[in-house]
C-alpha cells in the first residue's frame, strides 16, 4: 500500500496531466458531432472484431450441434423428395397423419467393415429411436444396406458389400430391373443380375433402386455401369456397377421407414 502511495506522489504531475487530457477529450467528443461519430465508429470496429472472433470460436465448438441440425434438415428435405410424383408434391411435409409414405432418421456409423465376404455396419440408433429390422439405410449419395438386427440404442446394418444382400434395382433410363448382389471382390463394384438381354444397357448408365419392395423408394442412386456381359444362358446380363458411395468411408447415414409397409405386406400375404 505504501508503494502505491509513493508511486502516486512521485508521478502526481503526470497523473494530473492524464486526467485533464482525458477530460478535455471527453468534452471535445461531447461538443463536436464529427469527433463523436469518429470515436463511435472506431469503437464499433474494435468491438465488432472482438465479437466476430468470439463468434467464430463459438461456431467452431458448435460444429457438432450445427451438423446435427443440418442432418435433421436433410431428413425433412429428403422426406419431401421421396414423396413427390413427377416433381409435384402430393402434400406439404407433415407427419404420419398425412399421406407421406416415408420417414427418415439420421444416424452415425460407429463401425464399418468392408473387407470380409459378409460385411456389416453398426449405427447409433436403435429400438428407442423407432428403428427396426428391414429398414433401408442410405447416404446423400446412394444406398448403404438394410438393417438386420437391433438393440435398444444400436442397430446392425447388412452392407450391400455382403454376399447375402439382395436389393431390387433397375436401369434409370428404362424399367428393366434385376437383383443387386456382390461377388466379394472389389468394395467399389457390385453386380446387377437378371436384367434381360433386350434391355438397352450401356457403359455409364445409372442404376437406381427399383421401388418394388417396401424397403427403398424408387429412384435412390446406386452407381454407374462400368461393364456388362451375358450370363451362361445368354438371356440375361451380368452388369458391373461402380457404387456412388465410397463404402470404405461412411460416416453419417439416413434410415428410411416406409410408413405403409405393414399394409402393403398384408396385401401380399393375401395373395399367397
Amino acid at each position: 500500500m505504501q508503494q502505491i502511495i509513493n508511486f502516486l506522489i512521485k508521478n502526481k504531475t503526470f497523473i494530473l496531466f492524464l486526467l485533464l487530457f482525458s477530460f478535455s477529450v471527453f468534452l471535445t467528443f461531447q461538443s463536436h458531432s464529427y469527433h463523436k461519430s469518429k470515436f463511435i465508429n472506431s469503437a464499433n470496429f474494435l468491438t465488432g472484431g472482438i465479437y466476430k472472433s468470439v463468434n467464430n470460436i463459438k461456431q467452431y465448438f458448435g460444429l457438432k450441434e450445427e451438423n446435427e441440425i443440418l442432418l435433421e434438415e436433410n431428413n425433412r428435405l429428403k422426406s419431401i423428395l421421396f414423396n413427390t410424383e413427377n416433381g409435384e408434391l402430393k402434400q406439404p411435409f407433415s407427419d404420419k397423419k398425412t399421406s407421406i409414405n416415408y420417414k427418415l432418421i439420421a444416424a452415425q456409423v460407429y463401425k464399418n467393415s468392408y473387407s470380409a465376404a459378409n460385411n456389416y455396419l453398426t449405427i447409433n440408433k436403435g429400438i428407442k429411436d423407432s428403428v427396426k429390422q428391414d429398414l433401408g439405410v442410405i447416404t446423400s449419395k446412394g444406398i448403404v444396406g438394410i438393417i438386420d438386427n437391433t438393440s435398444k440404442k444400436y442397430a446392425r446394418v447388412m452392407s450391400i458389400l455382403n454376399t447375402n444382400s439382395r436389393i431390387n434395382s433397375q436401369l434409370k433410363k428404362s424399367d428393366h430391373f434385376g437383383t443387386l448382389k456382390w461377388n466379394a471382390e472389389s468394395p467399389q463394384i457390385v453386380q446387377l443380375l437378371d436384367v434381360p438381354k433386350l434391355a438397352p444397357v450401356a457403359v455409364g448408365d445409372t442404376i437406381i433402386t427399383g421401388g418394388r419392395s417396401t424397403i427403398f423408394p424408387k429412384g435412390i442412386g446406386i452407381g454407374k455401369v462400368v461393364s456388362f456381359q451375358l450370363d451362361e444362358t445368354e438371356n440375361y446380363y451380368i452388369i458391373d456397377v461402380k457404387l456412388f458411395n465410397d463404402m470404405t468411408n461412411i460416416g453419417h447415414v439416413y434410415i428410411i421407414e416406409n410408413l405403409d409397409a405393414e399394409e402393403i405386406s398384408t396385401l401380399y400375404k393375401q395373395d399367397e
